[in-house]
């Protein structure tokens, strides 16, 4: 049974400059069984209602500016996974929450850059899941608990978000600092305890019980993929954190492994 892994994928430069974060996600997936195929649940997909995609294959999607022309250059070509898709709907839909599809969309940058180190050869099947920015935590707990059985499937559940994500605050001088701000740090830790806990009405109420919650996050949608993993999980999971530091300050870059301790 795989585990189901949520990842901070900071800067699409990780593309091309993978440092410590490209590494850590290498050796977490040389640790794991390899998947027979992967869902996405991305940051950068945000839908009012959840929706998956179909495309096969599905493009690359360069989903940010301003970068060098070589970053635009690159693709992922994996193929697409439409039936784990049809799958994951049928299982949200039977926990109640509608499903859309989306036949033409493609991978963004929180599903491609993290795959690229990953799984290099581009070969197991892909598809995402939206984030609904307009729900709660609460929801997206919801959405991965709907998703229990894929785990067992071996589909690899991964949520492509960040643990912080305050971009005005956000120094390009130190993309490869490990250094943060005070509370980054505050947020992290009480991020930690509050998986580690197992409190689920604690976790779903981050944003009146976490230090710096709005700070941390002036907007959600960087944390929501977190949810949908630690709710995945079932009940009582192991935390593991592979990988814990930061980048320009504001990004807390965190890695999150939840599995069953008898797995």
């Amino acid at each position: 049974m795989l585990p189901t892994l949520f990842i901070s994928h900071g800067s699409p430069m990780l593309a091309t400059e993978p440092g410590v974060y490209g590494h850590a996600w290498q050796e977490i997936a040389r640790a794991m069984p390899r998947p027979a195929a992967i869902l996405v649940i991305s940051a950068h997909w945000t839908t009012a209602q959840a929706a998956l995609t179909l495309a096969d294959p599905p493009e690359t999607i360069h989903d940010f500016g301003g970068f060098p022309p070589e970053l635009y250059r690159l693709r992922y070509p994996a193929p697409g996974a439409p039936e784990l898709a049809r799958t994951a709907a049928a299982l949200l839909a039977d926990a109640g929450i509608e499903a859309g599809l989306a036949p033409a969309r493609g991978l963004d940058h929180g599903a491609w850059v993290p795959l690229l180190h990953m799984y290099p050869e581009a070969d197991i099947p892909v598809t995402q899941l939206s984030v609904q920015p307009g729900r709660d935590a609460a929801w997206h707990l919801r959405l991965g608990e709907a998703l229990q059985p894929l785990p067992a499937q071996d589909v690899l559940l991964l949520a492509s978000g960040s643990l912080t994500h305050n971009l005005r605050d956000f120094d390009f001088a130190e993309f490869s600092v490990d250094r943060a701000e005070p509370y980054v740090k505050d947020f992290q830790d009480w991020m930690l305890q509050a998986l580690s806990s197992g409190d689920s009405a604690r976790l779903a109420d981050w944003q009146r019980q976490a230090p710096a919650a709005l700070r941390a996050h002036p907007t959600p949608e960087h944390l929501l993929p977190l949810f949908v993993a630690r709710g995945a999980a079932g009940m009582s999971p192991r935390v593991r954190r592979p990988l814990a530091n930061y980048s320009g300050g504001a990004l807390a870059m965190d890695c999150y492994l939840f599995d069953q301790k008898n797995s």
